[in-house]
């Protein structure tokens, strides 16, 4: 497909899922399908409506407003309470949407939208931590830090404090990172482990340094994306942590190159185990890593030529795996269903482990990325026009 081509035929891949979904029915969420049960206050979903928002903004389109604006509207009510939030389930994923609400709030005035971010930021009051100060992934998943948690928290917490708070929580947020690059980062690869256990107790953690055994794509892709939101959010106010943020964002990013698959520019699902039979180039990961890259460079927290590598690896994702079905209706494909660490599954993160998830098409995890990512690319092309 023309660069053309692939914009058309993803606005018309938006365009549908839009159609066929509205908050109760999110036809992106295949969990909430797949469970048959009703849908839930979730990250999945907060990751499609950041990705509407910012299309809204950049290209003015009313519907993708209007869209956001409904969803949210149906799960938050006048006093700012959220239909199926429980905040004593202590679920860091739950946070996530509450970074849709910031440019809700500015654009309709909507004063729930407002108390509904009171309602989050309240969570981080008393959010269990690790001794070393980093938020649980989940009250269930005891002294764990999953990358995962960085993106689901904290943008938002940075974000807030820096408009509502005077900043007082964006050093707790930065040290957060810090720990995370002292604790996960593998100085072999440049790489970070999925997962870090405190405690040392989990089937999955090494006894002695807590970690995880492999580099799951998509938990790198979030938090390499949670490394440039949270770096905007914060500002050049904090000097020194945004120059930090930005000098780790580098580092993982030089770190990422060398393993990107030279044919389709995108990377595989078990990062660094391309030999592996069974890896495979997956979608959402990619697409998470693109947006980084992308934004990145326009922002001048990475150098410009990630501004390609970016493109490169977003019309690889979408030459490959954007397309139709027989009936007409597009569709995204190659995104990893879930993946984590513990459970009743025997989640063990292994290689194997890793690759036994299912694959399928149209979810938010992938879908809101990869539209994360395409924001960029009309961001960096309105700028040449202009």
């Amino acid at each position: 497909m023309t660069t053309e081509e692939t914009k058309n035929l993803l606005n018309e891949y938006i365009e549908h899922l839009l159609d066929i979904s509205d908050a109760e029915h999110p036809m992106w969420n295949i969990e909430v399908l797949n469970s048959k049960k009703a849908n839930k206050w979730n990250y999945i979903d907060g990751c499609m409506l950041s990705s509407l928002m910012r299309l809204y903004e950049m290209t003015g389109n009313k519907k993708y407003l209007e869209f956001s604006d409904s969803f949210m509207d149906w799960f938050i009510n006048d006093d700012g309470t959220i239909k199926t939030y429980e905040k004593e389930e202590y679920n860091i994923d739950r946070i996530k949407p509450g970074c849709a609400l910031f440019s809700l709030y500015d654009i309709t005035g909507k004063e729930k939208y407002r108390k509904a971010m009171d309602t989050l930021r309240d969570q981080l009051e008393t959010h269990p931590r690790t001794n070393e100060g980093n938020f649980w992934h989940k009250k269930i998943y005891p002294y764990q830090v999953w990358l995962d948690g960085l993106y689901m928290a904290q943008p938002f917490y940075t974000e807030y404090e820096h408009r509502y708070n005077k900043m007082s929580g964006c050093l707790d947020a930065f040290r957060q990172f810090q720990n995370v690059r002292r604790l996960m980062r593998d100085e072999k690869t440049g790489l970070y482990y999925h997962g870090y256990d405190e405690s040392r107790q989990m089937y999955w953690a090494d006894k002695d340094t807590g970690l995880s055994s492999n580099f799951w794509l998509r938990a790198t892709g979030w938090f390499i994306a949670s490394l440039v939101d949270t770096a905007e959010a914060m500002g050049e106010q904090m000097y020194y942590e945004y120059r930090t943020l930005q000098d780790i964002l580098k580092e993982l990013s030089d770190s990422l190159l060398k393993y990107i698959d030279k044919d389709s520019h995108m990377f595989y699902q078990v990062i660094n185990r391309a030999d592996v039979e069974g890896n495979y180039l997956e979608t959402s990961g990619s697409a998470l890593i693109a947006y980084a890259f992308l934004k990145g460079a326009r922002l001048k927290y990475l150098p410009a030529r990630f501004k390609e590598e970016g493109r490169k690896i977003f019309y690889g994702i979408t030459e490959r795996n954007l397309s139709k079905n027989e009936d007409g209706t597009p569709r995204l494909r190659g995104i990893c269903y879930m993946a984590g660490l513990g459970g009743d599954n025997h989640r063990d993160g292994s290689v194997e482990y890793y690759l036994s998830e299912p694959v399928v098409e149209n979810d938010a995890k992938g879908t809101g990325p990869l539209i994360m990512a395409y924001v960029e690319i009309l961001a960096d092309e309105m700028k040449q026009e202009g």
